[in-house]
């Protein structure tokens, strides 16, 4: 019996992407050029990145387009491109909005546990060498988590206290003043 399917990926999904959005709102636009050295992604190029991170999951697991027949190299090419459109902060916001909607209708729409335990095989010589579907759609999530921490830390540099930070500093102080009362 599985307890976590299409439903629930589709859930934890969008709240990871709800918070991604937050952080890309509370940034402001003219900071979305900063970089935290000079090698690294800039929040725009951070948050581009993010809002294109869902197209090869679309293509491998919802238009299910087998591995062996992805150009990876000619992939690449296109999400590139594609990032690079996303120039402004309205842009990027509404793609993460959009795309990561779509990606989580998408997520609804599975369950068959069988697609779940289906195993991916990739090309010789990548690690680790395959990877079930399950695996590899909450990889998306996670995928994302990794750059939302980056773009956490971006935001302490730039004197932005992140949302989530606020909310439990909200809670921490609504606690200890019901304590103080009591």
């Amino acid at each position: 019996m599985n307890y976590y399917g299409g439903k629930e990926l589709a859930n934890a999904f969008r709240t990871v992407r709800k918070n991604t959005i937050q952080i890309a709102r509370d940034i402001p636009e003219d900071k979305y050029d900063f970089k935290p050295s000079p090698d690294s992604r800039s929040v725009k190029q951070t948050l581009a990145h993010i809002a294109t991170l869902t197209t090869f999951p679309m293509m491998l697991h919802g238009e299910r387009i087998p591995i062996e027949k992805i150009d990876f190299q000619e992939y690449m090419k296109k999400v590139g491109a594609d990032e690079a459109t996303l120039q402004t902060k309205s842009q990027i916001v509404a793609a993460l909005q959009d795309r990561g909607e779509k990606f989580a209708a998408m997520l609804e729409g599975l369950n068959d546990e069988k697609f779940f335990a289906e195993t991916i095989t990739f090309r010789p010589g990548a690690q680790p060498p395959s990877r079930t579907r399950f695996d590899l759609l909450l990889a998306a999530k996670e995928h994302e988590m990794h750059h939302r921490g980056q773009l956490m830390l971006m935001q302490r540099m730039l004197g932005v206290t992140p949302h989530l930070t606020r909310e439990q500093q909200e809670r921490m102080a609504r606690m200890q003043a019901q304590a103080a009362k009591a």
